[in-house]
């Protein structure tokens, strides 16, 4: 199977999806209410994702709430939104027409975080523009994640500990990358959801996934020839992107960015962690090129060498020992 998932297709599964529940559902309902919200689907994770989107929304709403007049940071205006937003909870009415968009997201995002946590914590701890993450706002992310959340609890729990109510986002993202070693995290096992999904409407992995290009050779080509060309400032970046890509590197381990992690552990490790980790360091005490290919050769004898996981893996090795 591809690494690279396609978008559109889960946009698409997600649209399908979120009409044939929202049919069966409204088919004997008017409106919807929280309570029918949370066993909506045989998936937590869904019926969560649409509850949080309407706390955000509430959220932005009263975000939005400022005035010359009124005191809006006031303690005791603040605690009677907070106590109008419970009650507001727990009065949720909506018609199919405004719902259908909601669970249509929801099932985006569950589809999302099982085929990509990685891009998910990207995505959802991104500042969007701002200097830092706020720990309120991951804390409330945390609530309602349920598939593969270990490592954003892990992370909850590092910046409560130091009492942090801000984060940036680098230093999120270095904090994260330690914690996904520390816990051995593996990404949650895809088939059973995948079952659970197509009860309601036909779901196969393959047609979540873009076809893999040919080779990776061409993009290497084209850097070349945007660096022979005479466009300078251009050219510049992409020469110290070429540079970096070959220099020798020490640990290969140190040099994975959270990404190659899942991917590596994903296509080539079955979703085993600490398996792939194990590997990692069995090749950093190998002492050549030569030893590593024999190695994983008699131990992974299954991996499509065709692939573009194995060829980045290979260059990582390459630029370990052949540099």
């Amino acid at each position: 199977m591809d690494e690279k998932i396609s978008l559109q297709a889960i946009e698409n599964y997600s649209e399908a999806y979120a009409g044939i529940v929202a049919s069966d559902f409204f088919s004997k309902n008017q409106k919807i209410n929280g309570q029918q919200i949370l066993v909506l689907t045989e998936i937590k994770q869904v019926n969560l994702f649409i509850i949080k989107e309407l706390m955000d929304q509430w959220h932005a709403e009263t975000h939005k709430l400022k005035s010359p007049y009124f005191d809006y940071a006031a303690e005791e205006v603040i605690t009677s939104l907070k106590v109008f937003q419970n009650t507001l909870s727990n009065h949720i009415s909506i018609a199919k027409t405004d719902f259908i968009p909601l669970v249509k997201k929801a099932v985006y995002q569950t589809l999302f975080l099982l085929l990509s946590p990685y891009d998910f914590y990207s995505e959802t701890l991104d500042t969007q523009g701002k200097s830092s993450l706020l720990i309120g706002d991951l804390k409330n992310l945390v609530k309602y994640v349920k598939i593969n959340k270990a490592p954003l609890e892990k992370l909850l729990e590092r910046l409560e500990e130091r009492k942090m109510t801000a984060i940036s986002g680098n230093e999120t993202f270095s904090l994260l990358d330690t914690i996904l070693e520390e816990v051995n995290f593996s990404p949650e096992d895809i088939e059973s959801y995948v079952v659970r999904f197509s009860s309601v409407f036909p779901l196969t992995l393959e047609r979540l996934y873009e076809n893999k290009p040919a080779s990776a050779k061409p993009a290497i080509e084209v850097k070349k020839k945007v660096i022979n060309s005479e466009v300078i400032q251009t050219a510049l970046p992409l020469v110290k992107e070429v540079r970096e890509s070959t220099s020798k590197i020490g640990r290969i381990k140190d040099k994975l960015s959270i990404n190659q992690k899942f991917m590596f552990t994903k296509m080539l490790f079955h979703g085993d962690f600490e398996i792939f980790s194990q590997a990692l360091d069995r090749i950093d005490m190998l002492d050549n090129f030569s030893q590593v290919k024999v190695y994983l050769e008699r131990t992974y004898p299954e991996w499509d060498t065709e692939s573009e996981e194995y060829a980045e893996l290979i260059n990582l090795v390459e630029r370990k020992f052949l540099n």
